[in-house]
C-alpha cells in the first residue's frame, strides 16, 4: 500500500466534531481543544461547506496540537459543485496542512438521491460522475481524495456498491486518482460483537448480498474495514487506507442512542483498544469488551459524536454538550488514556485526583467561563500571553491536572483555592491571576 500522511503521535483515535458547520470560532477552538487532548484524540472529522472554508487558525490550531483534520464535504447529489470554486478551497487547504478530503455520504441510500435519479440504471455510473471530477481536483491540489461512507447494507448493498465504484473508476482510466484515493468506512456496530465479521470474507465465505446467513457474519459490524480491504485488493491488486467513521453510533439513522450504560462503555473502550495496538488494559477498567487490533490499513476510526448544542437532535448521542461535564463514555475513556499501563489508583489519587508523572500538556490556561458564556474581554486581554507562551486553553478545571503547568484567570469565586490545591496535589505548577480588568491584562502581559 502506498504511504499516506499520519499525525505525528497518531493512535488512530478520533472523534466527529460538530454535526453541523457552525462552530469554527476562537472561542470554539479554545473550548474543545483540551477536551480532545484529555480523550487523546489525534483525528477529526469535520463537516466543511462547499461555499466557504473553515478558518486558517482553527486549522492550524489542530494541526499545531498533532490532531489530524479529515474535512467531509457532503455535497448534493442532486446538485453537483463548481469544480473551479472547490479547487480554490483545496489549494488553501492544502497549503494550511490539511491532507484528507472525504467526497459525499452514504450514496447507497435511496434517500440520498431524488427519486428520478435513483431510478436510473447504472446509479455507480451516475455517482462516479459526480464523484471523480472533486476528487481528481483534490487530488490535483495535494489532498488525499476519499471514498465517501457508505451505510452498511444499505438499499444498494455498499459491498457491490464498493467493488463496482472501485470498477469503474479502473475502466475509465482514472489512476492518477486510484494511487491517491483513500476509503471511508461507517464502523456503526450496533449491538453486535466487537468482533463480528472480522477476518473479512476469506473468513465468511458464504456472506452474500442482500441475504442474511443463519450463524454466519458478514460486514456490518466493527470489523467492516476488512471487507472493505478485500475488495480493494481483489479489484485493484493492492489495499488502500480506510478511515473508520460513526463509531459507537447505534445506526445509520443516528436519531435514536444506545443509552448510557456499562455495555455501552465496555465497546467504547473495547473499540479503543482495538484502534491503539497491543496496549496494556488499565486495571480500573478490567470489565474491557477485548477484541483483536485492526489491520494497519486502518488509519483512525472516529467516535460519534464529540459535542452537540442541546437543542440538537444530535444531543442524546453527544459525549459533551457545551458548558457540561463528558458523558459517562468520554470519562471512561479519559481514565482509560490516563492510567492505561495499568497501574492502580493510591489512596491521594482517590481523594486528590491522578498524579500524573509525565503530564502530557506542557502549560494549560484556565479563563473564566459564565452561565451566559464566555466573555471577549478575556480572551483579549489574554491575547499576549497567548502569543507568548502558546498555551492551551481551557474554561474548565477537570483536566487541568494532566498540564505541567496550570495559569488560572480568576478569583477564588471562580475557581475556589482548595480545587488549585488539588492541582497542585496532582504535580502541577500552579499561578492564580487576579485583581480588577485592568490588573488581569497589566498582569497578563507582563508574564
Amino acid at each position: 500500500m502506498p504511504t499516506f500522511p499520519t499525525p505525528q503521535k497518531n493512535n488512530r483515535i478520533g472523534f466527529h466534531y460538530f454535526p453541523d458547520q457552525n462552530h469554527y470560532r476562537e472561542s470554539d477552538l479554545y473550548t474543545w481543544l483540551p477536551e480532545l487532548k484529555t480523550l487523546g484524540a489525534s483525528w477529526l472529522i469535520l463537516d466543511a461547506p462547499q461555499n466557504r472554508s473553515i478558518p486558517e487558525f482553527f486549522i492550524n490550531g489542530l494541526i499545531d496540537n498533532c490532531i489530524e483534520p479529515v474535512l467531509h464535504f457532503k455535497l448534493g447529489l442532486s446538485s453537483p459543485p463548481e469544480i473551479e470554486e472547490l479547487g480554490l478551497l483545496f489549494h488553501n487547504y492544502a497549503r494550511w496542512g490539511v491532507n484528507y478530503a472525504i467526497f459525499y455520504d452514504s450514496p447507497n441510500r435511496k434517500s440520498a438521491w431524488t427519486p428520478t435519479d435513483w431510478s436510473q440504471n447504472d446509479l455507480v455510473e451516475h455517482f462516479l460522475d459526480r464523484f471523480i471530477p472533486p476528487a481528481e481536483a483534490a487530488a490535483k491540489s495535494g489532498l488525499v481524495p476519499v471514498f465517501p461512507p457508505l451505510t452498511p447494507g444499505g438499499d444498494y448493498w455498499d459491498t457491490a456498491f464498493l467493488r463496482a465504484s472501485l470498477q469503474g473508476i479502473e475502466r475509465r482510466g482514472n489512476f492518477f486518482l486510484l494511487d491517491r484515493m483513500g476509503l471511508s468506512a461507517n464502523a456503526f456496530a450496533g449491538n453486535l460483537p466487537l468482533d463480528w465479521g472480522s477476518g473479512g470474507p476469506e473468513r465468511w465465505p458464504e456472506a452474500r448480498p442482500y441475504q442474511t446467513n443463519p450463524g454466519g457474519q458478514d460486514h456490518r459490524g466493527f470489523g467492516i474495514a476488512d471487507w472493505y480491504i478485500a475488495i480493494t485488493q481483489a479489484v485493484l491488486g493492492e489495499s488502500r487506507p480506510v478511515i473508520l467513521l460513526q463509531m459507537g453510533s447505534s445506526s445509520g439513522d443516528q436519531k435514536s442512542t444506545n443509552g448510557e450504560n456499562k455495555n455501552q462503555v465496555r465497546r467504547i473502550l473495547g473499540m479503543a483498544q482495538a484502534l491503539a495496538g497491543p496496549t496494556p488494559v488499565s486495571k480500573n477498567e478490567p470489565n474491557l469488551a477485548q477484541v483483536n487490533s485492526l489491520p494497519p490499513e486502518v488509519l483512525c476510526g472516529n467516535f460519534w459524536l464529540l459535542c452537540s448544542e442541546p437543542e440538537s437532535p444530535y444531543a442524546d448521542q453527544a459525549w459533551f454538550l457545551p458548558g457540561q461535564k463528558g458523558n459517562p463514555k468520554a470519562q471512561a475513556l479519559i481514565r482509560w488514556q490516563t492510567w492505561a499501563d495499568g497501574t492502580p489508583l493510591s489512596d491521594n489519587q482517590k481523594s486528590h485526583g491522578p498524579q500524573i508523572q509525565n503530564q502530557p500538556i506542557p502549560h494549560y490556561l484556565v479563563l473564566p467561563a459564565f452561565e451566559w458564556g464566555i466573555t471577549d474581554w478575556h480572551l483579549n486581554a489574554a491575547r499576549p500571553f497567548i502569543r507568548k507562551y502558546r498555551p492551551m486553553i481551557g474554561f474548565s478545571l477537570n483536566y487541568a491536572f494532566l498540564a505541567e503547568r496550570v495559569t488560572v484567570v480568576g478569583n477564588p469565586d471562580q475557581f475556589p483555592e482548595a480545587a488549585l490545591d488539588q492541582l497542585r496535589n496532582a504535580g502541577c505548577r500552579v499561578e492564580r491571576i487576579n485583581g480588577d480588568g485592568t490588573s488581569i491584562a497589566t498582569q497578563l502581559a507582563e508574564k
